[in-house]
């Protein structure tokens, strides 16, 4: 787990826990402000703590990943009220970096994320799908390897329910599927790019799954299609006519959350991230971000 620690941790060493927290908030949360803000209020309380209470604690480390998970069971618990709120589609913020990068030295948080299957646009949906306390029981402990009588510790049940939350959430994270090489999906990805640069509807069609969805998130905050769109010449048609409308759309292939995506910028601005599920050599899901709020990591270059 990367929180081991010894009673008289030094600041430094403490510090350094964050890329580990950050890491475990962001699958939880599927949001990296509210990541941050959950390790933050985490390390808020373990500076709260007496003096000798604090040297009691013989892992300092995984008392802040624990703190840091009952934070984030609490914010699933909320959100779920604050997603039927929310204009339109809800999805992941999606994130730049390529499969394996991640804990650079900077200090944004996005530089510490490790991206790897467990952060990909379709595992965060299925992720989504899970009740609060599965997708706490299941990312602690299939994906960082925690404990079932740590876990248990933090959403409040025995370790043997624990372990029944995380084996009925591994059933719906099959679901999210194998990635294909990354070779293949980046040439899918690549000819996407250039039929709909060529608004060659024919094109798009052939590389879009017959049963393909493409989902968009506005929050509100921008146009984006409410409903998802279903059916791969129903997307062809709409992502042509969404060219149309944009003489000035500029289209790059960027890794987003680890697997090759979509960048669309606008007059130099990044306007939209688009991930893509794609199985033998289609595309089966598109989902395309435009809320502004969840695009800043893409914008600290603009």
């Amino acid at each position: 787990m990367g929180t081991s620690g010894t009673a008289g941790t030094g600041a430094g060493e403490l510090a350094g826990e964050r890329g580990q927290l950050i890491n475990v908030a962001y699958r939880l949360l599927g949001s990296l402000s509210e990541a941050e803000d959950a390790v933050q209020e985490a390390y808020a309380r373990w500076y709260a703590l007496p003096r000798d209470r604090r040297d009691e604690v013989v892992s300092p480390g995984a008392w802040l990943t624990t703190v840091t998970g009952r934070i984030c069971l609490d914010v699933l618990g909320s959100a779920r009220a604050r997603r039927e709120r929310y204009v339109g589609a809800w999805l992941p913020e999606p994130l730049p970096g390529g499969e394996g990068e991640g804990q650079g030295s900077g200090a944004d948080p996005a530089d510490l994320l490790v991206m790897d299957e467990s952060v990909t646009t379709a595992f965060l949906v299925v992720l989504e799908s899970m009740t609060p306390a599965e997708r706490v029981a299941f990312v602690l402990h299939d994906v960082f390897r925690y404990p079932f009588a740590e876990i248990a510790d933090i959403v409040g049940r025995s370790p043997a329910a624990c372990k029944q939350l995380a084996s009925s959430a591994r059933r719906r994270a099959r679901a999210a599927g194998t990635p294909g090489p990354v070779a293949e999906r980046a040439a899918t990805v690549r000819r996407v790019k250039e039929a709909w640069e060529a608004r060659d509807i024919a094109a798009l069609v052939d590389l879009l799954d017959p049963a393909a969805v493409l989902t968009a998130d506005g929050g509100g905050l921008v146009s984006a299609v409410p409903h998802p769109v279903e059916g791969g010449a129903e997307i062809a048609r709409y992502l042509v006519a969404i060219a149309a409308l944009a003489p000035g759309l500029e289209l790059l292939e960027r890794p987003v959350n680890g697997t090759p995506g979509l960048v669309a910028r606008e007059a130099g601005v990044v306007g939209t991230v688009a991930s893509f599920e794609i199985v033998g050599g289609r595309v089966t899901r598109i989902w395309a971000v435009r809320n502004p709020e969840k695009l800043r990591a893409w914008r600290r270059g603009d």
